[in-house]
């Protein structure tokens, strides 16, 4: 089961490099913002990412990426 705490760091410090979104077992994404973290693009993505998982509520976050793993 993911953790909305942990995601949150993750994309708050490591996002730039897509961390969060293999944790997230987003794989593509996380490749994607790998071959372009030299744009800074995927830094600012990231933090978007941050801001929305901030907001967003843990059965909300549980429905969208926890709903395979059987929460």
């Amino acid at each position: 089961m993911k953790s909305k705490f942990t995601a949150t760091i993750l994309a708050l410090f490591l996002g730039g490099l897509g961390i969060h979104r293999f944790y997230l077992r987003q794989n593509v994404k996380g490749i994607l913002y790998l071959l372009f973290f030299w744009t800074f693009v995927p830094a600012l993505i990231a933090f978007f990412d941050f801001l929305i998982f901030m907001t967003m509520s843990e059965e909300r976050f549980n429905y969208k990426y926890n709903l395979q793993t059987g929460f």
